[in-house]
């Protein structure tokens, strides 16, 4: 609702679909420059005050952008100073938020989170701007922004209620730890997450950005207007609800179904360009915005339980920091090849490209499997508990966990071996 609000209202004011543009750059900027220190500062701080705090500090940022608003500026300035402090508190409240999710449920149902996680961001999606559709020409943009300012009121009260004696706590870092500096080493040294992050920045940039092709293909080959434009953007909502239902109805997320969606969605958005005709079109966009959502589940899924506590919320920040740099660098990529080579050929192309680089991730996965000392298969979400008695004297609390897919040696500095593709 807030971000249909925010382009509505630069739009009416400049008549420049370039100010459009500036406010999403606005809006993912400082988790490009802030988002680790974020996901340091969630790793040493109690995460429900933060969540809670930075609820509070959006509420208040909606608030004030329906003022501005009201007031009819003559100039945008004070709109994208508001669009970037809700970056900053995206950044700082982002890496927290997620740690939080980890607390409120179980280990072992934490894949299951994230999918209904999804769903219920896709359904709100749809809803938002469904709303939005029927309040603006009724209260303006003014009254979006106030609605939306209330709805934070529904998440402060829900993170209040939750009782914190059956929460499940995660060890914290320590504040001597080197903060942003051990998130990047710890990410660094692990070679199957250097492996799946860099795949996600490919399937960010080439593989996603479908509002930019869905936009191109509706007013060039496809001749659907802005109305084609709406139904392929309400059928692709659709489609990421479809795609955490699936998501959460699988007992276990794993690579192997992280890199077969991706080389499917790959194949998908290849064929996609063929497509002769809008309702083909649309149809295709259906399994393609559910894998979507399977890959990007399963990826914050194996991203954290796999990664030990005291630093997941550095984790979290990284992979925010490649998806915003994914949509920073996709974005204009795409229209640009849309520009010259036309719609249809950027979708082939690109989709094949997702392929490649999805065959590769694979073999290099492998490869570390192979040569990564042999160990029982991991099978279970849950991180692994080694019994307390195996640890030397004087070792920390927080080392004497070994996630799962993380090397046998994490608590020695190394971090050589994929999680298990299966």
């Amino acid at each position: 609702m807030q971000v249909l609000g925010v382009n509505w209202l630069i739009l009416s004011a400049t008549g420049s679909a370039t100010s459009v543009g500036l406010s999403l750059v606005l809006q993912a900027a400082p988790t490009l420059l802030l988002g680790l220190w974020g996901g340091s500062l969630a790793d040493r701080l109690p995460a429900r005050p933060v969540v809670l705090a930075t609820q509070v500090a959006q509420a208040a940022l909606a608030a004030l952008l329906a003022l501005a608003a009201a007031g009819a500026p003559g100039s945008v300035a004070p709109v994208y100073a508001i669009v970037f402090a809700s970056g900053v508190v995206n950044a700082i409240g982002g890496p927290a938020l997620g740690r939080f999710g980890a607390e409120v449920v179980p280990a072992r149902d934490l894949p299951n989170t994230f999918a209904l996680g999804s769903i219920i961001n896709s359904a709100g999606r749809i809803l938002g701007m469904s709303l939005a559709g029927a309040l603006l020409p009724l209260t303006g943009t003014a009254g979006l922004f106030l609605v939306n300012a209330l709805s934070f009121a529904a998440v402060i009260v829900a993170v209040l209620a939750m009782r914190a004696s059956e929460m499940h706590r995660l060890l914290r870092s320590e504040t001597d730890r080197g903060g942003v500096r051990a998130g990047l080493s710890y990410v660094l040294r692990t070679p199957w997450l250097v492996v799946l992050l860099a795949l996600a920045l490919i399937l960010g940039s080439l593989g996603r950005n479908y509002q930019v092709t869905m936009a191109a293909m509706s007013s060039g080959p496809l001749a659907a207007g802005a109305g084609g434009y709406g139904l392929l953007s309400t059928i692709f909502a659709i489609g990421t609800v479809i795609g955490g239902v699936i998501a959460a109805g699988r007992p276990r997320l794993t690579v192997a179904l992280l890199l077969v969606t991706a080389l499917l969605t790959g194949v998908g958005q290849s064929i996609s360009g063929f497509m002769p005709g809008l309702a083909a079109f649309a149809v295709l966009m259906l399994p393609i915005a559910a894998g979507a959502v399977i890959i990007d589940t399963t990826l914050a899924t194996r991203a954290q339980l796999d990664s030990p506590d005291h630093m997941r919320g550095r984790v979290i920040a990284v992979q925010g920091v490649v998806s915003a740099g994914a949509g920073a660098i996709g974005g204009p990529l795409l229209g640009l090849l849309c520009d010259i080579v036309g719609p249809r050929v950027t979708l082939q192309v690109t989709g094949v490209a997702v392929v490649l680089a999805t065959v590769a991730a694979g073999l290099a996965l492998a490869r570390l499997r192979g040569r990564a000392p042999a160990r029982p298969a991991l099978t279970h979400a849950a991180p692994l508990q080694l019994p307390p008695a195996s640890e030397p004297p004087g070792r920390e609390p927080d080392q004497q966990r070994v996630p799962v897919g993380v090397a046998s040696g994490v608590a020695s500095g190394s971090a050589e071996q994929a999680p298990a593709l299966t």
